[in-house]
């Protein structure tokens, strides 16, 4: 099974680039939304929000959102919840090592690999 993947907000400039680049090319296109996308959900939806819709959507978060998002996803996590997993990109993380690490981890792994953990990636 594919994973599929949901961008934070903050991700929708370069990183979207980025996607959209690989995905032209690639003979296996990651499936990724966009926070803000009208098949997602609004800009500025808060990380809690975030972390529901993704777990609905069974959908990685991927995100350089290091402040809050390791601690929602805790509460998240003690409330009942499950998470698809969050891709937590390097404070200096390239998007070239981001997209090859996402296309691997979608081409090498299964969906479980990555649930309820915080994966840095970059």
């Amino acid at each position: 099974m594919s994973l599929r993947f949901v961008l934070d907000e903050h991700l929708r400039g370069p990183a979207w680039s980025a996607v959209r680049r690989h995905n032209a090319t690639a003979e296996s296109p990651l499936d990724v939304v966009r926070v803000g996308d009208p098949d997602c959900i609004p800009l500025g939806t808060d990380d809690p929000a975030i972390l529901l819709w993704a777990e609905q959507e069974e959908r990685i978060v991927v995100t350089r959102d290091q402040s809050t998002m390791k601690s929602h996803l805790e509460q998240h996590l003690a409330a009942g919840h499950a998470s698809p997993g969050i891709f937590m990109i390097r404070p200096h993380g390239q998007l070239s090592a981001v997209i090859g690490f996402l296309e691997l981890a979608d081409q090498l792994s299964d969906p479980h690999e990555w649930q309820n953990a915080v994966t840095y990636i970059g």
